[in-house]
């Protein structure tokens, strides 16, 4: 045994690796990105990027039914574009052990709803497995395999973003040899025609009353008691997992907790004995009433739930302890007061800057998509009219388009999409768009690497998740092969840019332009950086349209001029495009 200071992402890794995983796939996003990228480190492990999460799930199955253990990892929302196969997973099982990691995003730190991923656990009629440290988070990665194989079913085992992201202390051991497992074809089983799938849902239910029998008796949910011991009837009880459960044990150390490692099913039995052993039962949870509600339907009543606590956002042992004692006692630590906001902003020298400055000229619906360019509906560009979900930019611009045609309204709206969203799953809907003789213009801004995330490969960089060489997908060429126009653009000089918009609004039928401007952040891209003739600056601040925090007001004598932050200026020229007075030069 080793110690190592681990976040709950690289102790997954670590505990998938150490418990003889093989197999992983998945697509990046926050707060789980980091699992693959720690896989990606260690040996003897193959780990992709896949195209999206469906992909990634589907192929982790194959791996599993290879023989070999299997992870798909994702983000809370990556779960409903692996849904489909999910479902019918549960009904198939698995061979080699299989695990769903999902990580959900209390608060909405970069997502854009706050779905609970338990739900899914329950639909699907699997197990969902909760950690609540870097330790358990390694541990249950190892026991969601075994369960996986142990019952024959996909295993999802939940974090949430303080889980994924914040380090403790973690026990390492050496990595078990697990042989793979016979690989067998089994058509009655892994063929979900509707004769067989029958009979396998008749197992799923049987399945969920051992894996029920199972819970009753797991170690990893056990009962916690506080100051009022054994021996006499506790004043506060509380049910907790994950990280709520830190909060609990921090705002309420004198309370008797039911800590819960596993969410789905639930211990049914001893959450009844552990109401009759209390007072006062308390049941903490972020987002959904989810065990609430089944403590509930079991006919246990609940003193303090959802009706103390918040539906929306992350608890704090503050929040939890406030809303169950009713008093303001601050349990939490509060930000210095002053501090200045800092709202997220598109880097310096980024190419989507160019796009939004033009985009905001225009007179028409912008449909964005989930990534970096979503900020381009913040000021100053207030340039993205709508953002919904993954590749839903351009069939959105295809309904909004064929919309207004039946309504007689002539008008060309915009679709802006990034290169890995669009092979995410924006072909789809640009086929469609085409096929069904939609009229919109969209945008594909191709920087060469998944952004928002932090610079992943895809399959148009040419490169895997390893950095090796990989085949590329040309984006143009994939686009003409749809039956659509495709232009190559310019997003840092915004003249020929308008010009070119106001060229396609005035002409019929749909195009597509690709903007192949590489991610300045994650290609270490600049110029030399500009500065400002003092004198020559008239104050007009337009170049403050290019939304740069490079750029800042100053007044001297009376007179308001534009600075430049030569550390942050990466020299994109988009505020010079701008200027009418001429006034920027290079430093």
């Amino acid at each position: 045994m080793k110690k190592e200071i681990l976040s709950g992402n690289e102790a997954i890794a670590r505990g998938f690796a150490d418990a003889g995983g093989r197999f992983a796939a998945s697509y990046p996003g926050t707060p789980g990105t980091e699992v693959l990228e720690e896989l990606c480190r260690l040996q003897g492990i193959h780990a992709e990027w896949s195209i999206n999460e469906k992909a990634a799930l589907e192929a982790a199955l194959g791996g599993s039914l290879s023989g070999v253990r299997s992870m798909a990892s994702m983000k809370h929302v990556g779960v409903n574009a692996a849904a489909d196969p999910l479902m019918t997973a549960s009904y198939t099982g698995v061979n080699a052990g299989l695990v769903l990691m999902a990580a959900d995003d209390p608060g909405m730190f970069s997502s854009q709803n706050e779905q609970d991923t338990r739900h899914f656990a329950r639909m699907a009629k699997i197990p969902c497995l909760e950690p609540s440290d870097s330790q358990e988070a390694l541990d249950f990665t190892g026991l969601a395999l075994e369960l996986s194989e142990q019952f024959d079913t996909p295993v999802i085992l939940r974090t949430t973003t303080r889980i994924s992201h914040s380090r403790s202390v973690v026990e390492v051991s050496k990595a078990a040899a697990v042989r793979p497992r016979a690989f067998k074809k089994n058509i009655r089983k892994y063929v979900m025609l509707p004769a067989y799938a029958r009979e396998r849902h008749k197992a799923i239910e049987k399945r969920l009353l051992k894996l029920k029998r199972w819970a009753e008796k797991a170690s990893i949910n056990q009962i916690i008691r506080g100051d009022g011991g054994l021996k006499q009837v506790d004043r506060l009880g509380i049910i907790a997992s994950g990280i709520s459960f830190q909060y609990v044990r921090e705002a309420f150390p004198e309370a008797s907790i039911l800590k819960l490692g596993m969410t789905w099913p639930l211990p049914e039995q001893m959450i009844r004995e552990f109401a009759d052993s209390v007072r006062k039962l308390a049941v903490v949870e972020e987002l959904d009433p989810f065990i609430e509600d089944a403590v509930r339907a079991m006919g246990v009543r609940v003193d303090f739930g959802k009706n103390v606590l918040p539906l929306t956002g992350e608890l704090t042992p503050g929040i939890v302890f406030g809303g169950i004692s009713g008093r303001r006692e601050n349990k939490s630590k509060t930000p210095i007061a002053g501090i200045p906001e800092r709202p997220p902003n598109l880097c310096a020298g980024c190419s989507h800057r160019g796009l939004f400055v033009v985009l905001s000229k225009m007179k028409t619906f912008v449909s964005g998509d989930i990534g970096c360019y979503t900020l381009g509906a913040l000021e100053p560009f207030s340039a993205i009219h709508s953002v919904l979900c993954m590749g839903a930019s351009v069939t959105m611009a295809h309904g909004i388009s064929t919309g207004l045609k039946l309504r007689g309204i002539k008008q060309k709206p915009v679709a802006v999409i990034g290169d890995s969203t669009f092979l995410h799953s924006g072909i789809t809907g640009l086929i469609n768009l085409a096929y069904n003789g939609g009229d919109a213009i969209v945008v594909i801004m191709n920087n060469d690497t998944t952004g928002m995330t932090g610079g992943q490969e895809h399959p148009g960089t040419g490169r895997n998740a390893r950095k090796e060489q990989a085949p590329r997908v040309d984006i143009m060429g994939l686009c003409r092969a749809c039956g659509l126009r495709a232009r190559e653009i310019d997003a840092y000089d915004i003249r020929s840019l308008e010009a070119l918009f106001r060229e396609e609004m005035a002409a019929s039928g749909p195009v597509v332009f690709v903007s192949n401007q590489p991610c300045a952040l994650r290609y270490r891209l600049a110029k030399k950086p500009l500065e400002i003739d003092a004198e020559k600056c008239t104050g007009c601040l337009k170049c403050l349209k290019a939304g740069c925090i490079g750029l800042k007001v100053e007044s001297k004598t009376g007179r308001r001029y534009v600075s430049v932050d030569k550390l942050i200026c990466s020299g994109c020229g988009i505020c010079a495009r701008l200027c009418k007075a001429d006034a920027f030069v290079e430093a």
